[in-house]
């Protein structure tokens, strides 16, 4: 199976990406648009036309974004709502208040490398089930809103972090294995990839195709915990660059019907067998069909 390839590379912005495109009558769904390449994400998406809820933990920062994208696009359908994706309850109240349908699906928001062992009340590593279980569970419940929109997209941020570790399914909260923050943080983004490729496989004949993605390295929050960004100049995106890729997923007809697959620099990823010194790449751990199905039937189980 041949890769992906686009006319856009390591230096387009999202707006680029969208140029031309016009996604009136679109409803888009961005967690962590308040901050980061989630803004840029939810600001392109609005600027093409597409009603965009906000989906962050801090309703404040929401309405600041969401205001500031108004005052710039006058017509722009830009709403708020709160949701907490380590709160599986917060999760279920957002997905039962959702009415309609949902086109447009980007698991943005994220954490990195906490740096001791904190789990939430359900004894989950806290990463792990903010990443990935959070963003699982959103998906499932709105299962139905994406299948009624006749076409939907889904875009799952994972990272460079794949390349760090692959899922364990044995351990999963660490509760035999010392606790590593990044090891940690790239389970979670491993499971970010596998959702993609499971979710298509079981929901692309309702329409609905996901696909995984690298943002780059971007100077955000992020990297709080690590003392800031450390990757070389020249290889470092601003929001606009990073969020390319993200809404390329997410609305461009380029990746019509496509799913399961794995984006970096808005290109398909190669697979790789060991980590490459960039870091390139997306880890064949990291889209093995076998670990999709099983991380999706473990996380139903989790969260049932």
């Amino acid at each position: 199976m041949s890769l992906i390839t686009t006319p856009f590379g390591f230096s387009t912005t999202a707006e680029q990406v969208l140029s031309g495109i016009d996604l009136s009558g679109k409803r888009a769904l961005v967690t962590g648009a308040s901050s980061g390449i989630g803004v840029e994400t939810a600001r392109t998406l609005a600027a093409a036309g597409a009603e965009v809820t906000l989906a962050v933990r801090r309703i404040d920062a929401g309405e600041t974004t969401a205001a500031e994208i108004r005052a710039v696009y006058k017509n722009a359908a830009v709403l708020v709502r709160q949701l907490d994706l380590s709160d599986q309850r917060s999760v279920r109240r957002f997905v039962a208040d959702w009415d309609g349908a949902l086109h447009i699906l980007v698991n943005n928001a994220g954490i990195m490398a906490l740096p001791t062992l904190e789990r939430t009340p359900e004894g989950w590593e806290m990463q792990f089930a903010t990443n990935f279980l959070g963003h699982f569970t959103l998906a499932i419940g709105l299962h139905r809103a994406l299948a009624a929109a006749g076409g939907a997209r889904i875009a799952s941020v994972s990272s460079s972090g794949n390349l760090i570790a692959p899922v364990i399914f044995d351990d999963l909260n660490f509760d035999f294995l010392p606790y590593d923050p990044l090891v940690a943080y790239g389970q979670s983004k491993t499971a970010c990839a596998l959702l993609a490729v499971e979710a298509t496989r079981r929901w692309s004949n309702d329409g609905i195709f996901a696909n995984a993605l690298n943002p780059g390295a971007i100077a955000t929050n992020l990297q709080k915990h690590t003392g800031g960004l450390k990757t070389p100049p020249e290889r470092r995106k601003s929001p606009q660059q990073g969020a390319a890729t993200s809404v390329l997923l997410a609305a461009s007809p380029l990746l019509q019907g496509i799913g399961g697959r794995y984006f970096e620099d808005c290109n398909e990823a190669a697979t790789v067998s060991c980590r490459p010194p960039d870091f390139t790449g997306v880890a064949r751990y990291a889209v093995d069909v076998g670990n999709a199905e099983r991380l999706w039937d473990t996380s139903l189980r989790l969260i049932s």
